[in-house]
């Protein structure tokens, strides 16, 4: 299929000046791969390749934190959300600041003290090993599909900026990324992340910058502009059918968080880096003004980008194809010609994907080896040791990275199975949190109630996923400063399909998708857990208080401590009528 994501044809004219902070960036990437691997105790034990020796300092794990989520697809989505629909889609960050205190004081607290290399490893302690398998293996396998894509993302967008081809940049980043990630083990991971934050902010200053320099305008009617665009609109309707409003995008984007903090691999394993607990809660609360202030930076560009083409909308008039290619198309339009200056938007977008991409292969061998490698060693009678535990992570990480440079050369070529893989990730995260919620918060969940939860609530999302649905509109855009342009699309709005013939789920905005997954999950959960218990004949079993979370494990610790001093006082008593 042919690449439309851009559609300029120039050749590249970036000067050799421009490869000094990537190539600079990558060096140090590599670097500090090295520097992890012959310091310390040289990345030869479990603790130290998962979880740094629990040693991680609180600002460099908040740094970390923030860079690991913030990919590629992320940086350019901020930035075209808010060129298309204004400044409402940044509510979306509120969910991170009322999600972090659920994570931190109801679920964190239960991964903290189990101590565990998967997340997974929970489900089968709580439920059973069934349980562990079809979560695990949901989310290894959707999870290689979207790192493969985060690795293509960059390539499609800088093949027509740098000179390269997509092959040979999804080849740079791929080896680079599991050069440091397999050497230097998650220490290397988590250094790397902080050095690439300043980058990536660099990134979205760079195209601020730039594009401010060529508005022949003040600061003041820039704003103006922006606020008759109706880009500073807001809604607090609640219906569930509108794109976007400030409840969807708040409760979306707190399930979103959840997803990812409370229950995620990725999460979850870089929290347990802190060297305590409470190390752990402040570097999540420190991660959120990092966060919040990096994603804005991103959607201030779209913003200053919007009153740039504020007469000639580069979508609309068939420059490009999708607002998530905004920030590309005005480096190649305006920035390309500046030496020194593009350099700046390219080594942002390398460090965004080496961070998310470093982040998830490392949680992925993790996974693997916890999963897979030792439970079937354990099935033969053995049991790995420490050091065949790394060499068999390294072998791992090694295996896992050429297997997503694969996937993001097969991504490349067709940019379908993008939309696919990134419209499927959004699958996995609700009823993975409805079935850890069940697990955590009801002591009569079972494992046939949490298998029922989290196989109806994935197939009921795909469901949704698959469903025709209707067009949605961006915000007014004009094409009348746009002359002499043969790809112009005369209708400068962006018109919807009539919403009335879909069915009402399929109107529903894709961030309610989260919500509604963990819903159906915990929903048929404790139905199928309910009806499973009475109608069987044995006696639920007497679960590890440590499973739930802090407030219930306290309960039941309390009533069993009770039940056990009761049923001694009743021993004496007897003894002493005896």
């Amino acid at each position: 299929m042919e690449n439309n994501t851009l559609l300029i044809t120039n050749e590249s004219s970036m000067a050799w000046v421009d490869w000094i902070p990537t190539g600079t960036m990558l060096a140090m990437s590599a670097g500090i791969g090295i520097y992890c691997r012959i310091t310390g105790d040289g990345q030869k034990t479990e603790e130290e390749y998962f979880f740094a020796s629990r040693s991680v300092k609180v600002m460099t794990l908040s740094y970390s934190i923030a860079i690991a989520f913030i990919s590629t697809i992320t940086m350019f989505t901020a930035s075209g959300e808010n060129y298309s629909f204004g400044t409402i889609f940044n509510a979306l960050q509120l969910g991170a600041v009322f999600g972090t205190p659920i994570v931190l004081y109801f679920y964190l607290p239960v991964f903290y003290e189990l101590k565990m290399l998967s997340v997974y490893e929970y489900l089968e302690r709580r439920f059973g090993r069934n349980t562990r398998l079809v979560a695990s293996t949901s989310s290894f396998l959707i999870l290689n599909f979207y790192m493969g894509v985060a690795m293509c993302a960059p390539a499609l967008v800088l093949q027509d900026i740098i000179g390269l081809n997509d092959t040979t940049i999804i080849l740079l980043i791929g080896l680079v990324c599991t050069f440091y990630s397999t050497i230097g083990g998650i220490k290397a991971v988590i250094l790397t992340e902080a050095l690439q934050g300043s980058f990536i902010l660099i990134c979205a200053l760079s195209v601020i910058g730039v594009a401010l320099y060529n508005i022949d305008d003040n600061i003041s009617n820039i704003f103006n502009t922006i606020q008759k665009g109706g880009r500073f609109s807001s809604n607090f309707q609640f219906d569930p059918t509108i794109q976007y409003t400030w409840w969807s995008l708040i409760i979306g984007g707190t399930f979103y968080f959840l997803s990812s903090f409370a229950c995620g691999q990725i999460g979850i394993q870089r929290l347990l880096t802190a060297k305590s607990i409470f190390d752990a809660r402040k570097a999540l609360w420190i991660h959120l003004p990092i966060t919040i202030s990096t994603l804005s930076t991103f959607g201030l560009a779209g913003l200053v980008l919007y009153t740039y083409y504020i007469h000639c909308d580069p979508v609309t008039s068939g420059k490009i194809s999708s607002y998530d290619m905004i920030m590309p198309y005005f480096v190649r339009d305006r920035m390309i010609n500046i030496p020194g200056v593009t350099g700046l938007f390219v080594v942002g977008v390398f460090s965004a994907s080496l961070g998310s991409i470093s982040a998830m292969l490392n949680s992925l061998t993790a996974i693997a080896l916890a999963d897979y490698i030792k439970p079937l060693y354990r099935s033969f009678g053995h049991e790995l040791s420490e050091d065949k535990s790394i060499f068999y992570a390294r072998i791992t990480n090694v295996l896992l990275g050429f297997v997503n440079l694969s996937i993001a050369f097969l991504a490349a070529k067709f940019n379908s199975l993008v939309q696919i893989i990134v419209a499927i990730n959004g699958v996995i995260g609700g009823p993975l949190l409805g079935v850890f919620t069940l697990g955590m918060f009801s002591e009569s969940a079972n494992e046939a109630g949490a298998l029922a939860g989290i196989i109806i609530g994935i197939f009921s999302n795909l469901f949704w996923v698959f469903s025709p649905k209707p067009s949605t509109s961006a915000l007014p855009m004009a094409n009348d400063g746009c002359f002499n342009d043969t790809n112009l699309n005369q209708n400068s709005f962006n018109g919807t399909d009539d919403s009335s013939s879909y069915f009402y789920i399929n109107r529903v905005s894709y961030l309610w998708i989260s919500p509604l997954g963990m819903n159906t999950a915990m929903t048929f959960g404790t139905i199928v857990s309910f009806i499973v218990q009475k109608c069987s004949k044995t006696p639920p079993p007497i679960l590890d208080a440590n499973l739930f979370t802090p407030i219930l494990s306290k309960r039941i610790k309390r009533r069993r401590e009770k039940e056990t001093n009761s049923s001694q006082l009743f021993v004496l008593e007897t003894k002493s009528y005896d």
